[in-house]
This record gives C-alpha cells, sequence and structure tokens, in this order.
C-alpha cells in the first residue's frame, strides 16, 4: 500500500514551514537588509577587481618566465649555476631578486618549474622571501613613498634579506622530508616528456619553423601555468577583498593600539591587505604617524612574504605541513627582527 501523501511530504514541508516563519519575523527589516547588502557588494567588487587587475600582470610574466626556464634552461645548466655549498646557495637566491625583480604575486610558477628544474627546496625558499623585495623596482617605490624617512627603505631591504637568508638555512637545516606535493612530482616526470618530445620534433624542422614553434611552446606552456595558478588566485583575491570590505578598519585599528599589539597588528594587516609589493610603502607610509617605525617595518616586509593569496598559492606547490611551518618561520623571524631593527636602527 502506497503511503499517504502528506506523509510522503512531511519531511520537505517541515524546513519549509520553519523558513517561512523566519521569512516573516525579518520581512519588516528587508528593505534595510537589501540596501546594506548591497553597499557592501558595490564595495566588494571594486576590490575584487582592483586586488586581481593588480596581481595579475606579475603572475603571467612568472608564466612567462617559468615558460622559458622549461623550454630553454635545462637540469644541467641550473645544476652548474647553482651553487653546490649551502651558504653560498642562500645568497645566490638572496639576490636573485636583481635578475628577476618580480612581485610575489608571479613567484610560484616561475618556483615551481626551478624545483623541477632541480633547484634545491631551500633555495627556492629564500628566493619567495627574499625576491619580491631585494629587486630595483620595489627598492624605488619604497624611497618615494619614505622620502622623509629614506632609513625606513635601507632597513626594508636589509631585513629582508636576513630573513631569507636565516629562514633559509633553518630550512636546509630542519626539514630533512620531501616538501613537494606528488603532483608536482609526476608534473616533473611529464615535463621531462614532454621536452623529449619536442626535442624529437623539432629535430625534424629546420629554420623558421623551427623557431615559431618554439614561440608557439612558450605562449601554450604560459597560458597552462596561468589557469594552473589562476584558480588559486582569485580564490584568495575573493578572500581578500571580503576581508577588505566587510571588516571595519576603525576597530582593527584600535586592536593595534599597543607596543606589541601594534607589531602583531601590522603583520596581520599586511597578511589580508595581500598587497603587492611595489604598492604596499605607498599604504605603510599613511600610517606614519599612527604606528612606531618597527611595526611598519613589519609590515613592508611580512606582507610580500606572507599573504592570503599567496598562501593559497603556495598550497599548489608544496605539502600543507611545509607551508605550515613556512608560515610560522617567517612569523617568528619577522616579528624578531623588526622589534629589534625597530629598536636599535629606527628608534
Amino acid at each position: 500500500m502506497n503511503p499517504l501523501p502528506l506523509t510522503r511530504w512531511l519531511p520537505f514541508l517541515l524546513p519549509a514551514a520553519f523558513v517561512l516563519a523566519c521569512l516573516m519575523v525579518i520581512a519588516p527589516a528587508l528593505p534595510l537588509l537589501v540596501s546594506f547588502d548591497l553597499n557592501y557588494l558595490h564595495l566588494f567588487k571594486t576590490s575584487f577587481i582592483g586586488i586581481l587587475l593588480e596581481a595579475l600582470p606579475f603572475v603571467l610574466i612568472g608564466a612567462l618566465l617559468s615558460s622559458l626556464v622549461h623550454l630553454y634552461i635545462s637540469e644541467d645548466t641550473l645544476s652548474r649555476w647553482i651553487p653546490k655549498h649551502p651558504a653560498a646557495g642562500i645568497l645566490f637566491a638572496c639576490t636573485l631578486g636583481f635578475i628577476f625583480p618580480m612581485c610575489e604575486c608571479g613567484m610560484i610558477p616561475l618556483i615551481r618549474k626551478l624545483i623541477q628544474k632541480g633547484m634545491p627546496v631551500y633555495m627556492a625558499a629564500v628566493f619567495i622571501l627574499a625576491g619580491p623585495i631585494v629587486n630595483p623596482v620595489v627598492y624605488g617605490a619604497t624611497y618615494m613613498a619614505f622620502r622623509l624617512h629614506p632609513e625606513m627603505v635601507y632597513a626594508r631591504m636589509g631585513l629582508a634579506f636576513l630573513v631569507a637568508a636565516a629562514i633559509g638555512w633553518m630550512i636546509y637545516a630542519t626539514w630533512k622530508g620531501d616538501p613537494l606535493r606528488s603532483k608536482l612530482l609526476s608534473g616533473a616526470a611529464s615535463s621531462h616528456h614532454h621536452n623529449h618530445y619536442h626535442e624529437h620534433n623539432h629535430d625534424h624542422h629546420h629554420g623558421p619553423s623551427r623557431h615559431g614553434g618554439k614561440i608557439t611552446a612558450i605562449f601554450v606552456h604560459a597560458a597552462d601555468e596561468v589557469f594552473d595558478m589562476g584558480k588559486y588566485l582569485i580564490m584568495g583575491c575573493l578572500i581578500t577583498a571580503a576581508i577588505q570590505s566587510f571588516v571595519p578598519r576603525e576597530s582593527l585599528l584600535v586592536i593595534g593600539g599597543g607596543p606589541v599589539g601594534s607589531y602583531a597588528f601590522m603583520m596581520g594587516f599586511a597578511f589580508l591587505l595581500s598587497l603587492c609589493s611595489t604598492s604596499d610603502a605607498f599604504v605603510a607610509a599613511a600610517f606614519t604617524h599612527t604606528f612606531s617605525a618597527g611595526s611598519l617595518l613589519a609590515f613592508l616586509v611580512f606582507g610580500p612574504m606572507l599573504d592570503l593569496k599567496n598562501v593559497l598559492m603556495l598550497l599548489s606547490v608544496f605539502k600543507a605541513k611545509f607551508v605550515i611551518y613556512f608560515a610560522f618561520l617567517i612569523c617568528t623571524v619577522v616579528f624578531i627582527g623588526s622589534v629589534l631593527v625597530g629598536k636599535l636602527y629606527l628608534s
């Protein structure tokens, strides 16, 4: 015998009745809520587009550099360039920013390819940390923002160099396991097969055809990198824009009023804002009369090394355990370093 229709629909009718009752209670306030949400949604949309447009060019540059490394630099060539001694390797990685002056947004695609080519992980970590700060573009932007306080420029460059070197040495000394995701390793194997296939294929072409094939391969590989990293970038931009839109800055400034809290607040502020390293100095300069010089230095050094969108992109290359350990080292060393430099040099 078939069950009664009411019995069959009872599990659906009860939740529907509950929702209807809730709507009747909040109905008088719906016009106000709609107006409130639309204002914040407009701010959210503007923030998201601004962050994405600021980061996307650097991701494209990183993808193109990754493609050039993929096609023109062999594992043997890279192994000849990389110093064998860890101290020399760390110094080499710290100065790579002068060769590749990139924002942190474009670092991850390039780093992934360099690791696949044979760069040690501790050197890759140093490049991730130092590259976005220790380069001439960021030096010029920081100098323009702090023209009246040039000591902040030197403090930022010096502390970023020291933090990157210290964390690189710690990773070399303490992390013995493989931090790479298994997907990346399988990608490296397929990359080797891809290179072998292209080299074999190009042997059958001559002159302009071979040159045209190389150019096509560069853009095809760059497009793959952009689509692969883009989902993490967009997710990070969405989260960052939501925080910028829905968290009042005035209430956050009250939290960071203390001498120690100001350091923690400015580091957290840099993490949430996820600004590009070429523009964050102008934001920090706006707080010159509100926060101490040491806490502003923490903002300038911590932000390019670790922010929301960067964490999501790191998780696409490294295991979550390594990313957590990496983030812990960055938080600890930047906090200690900025306090010391703030007290001994900037005060």
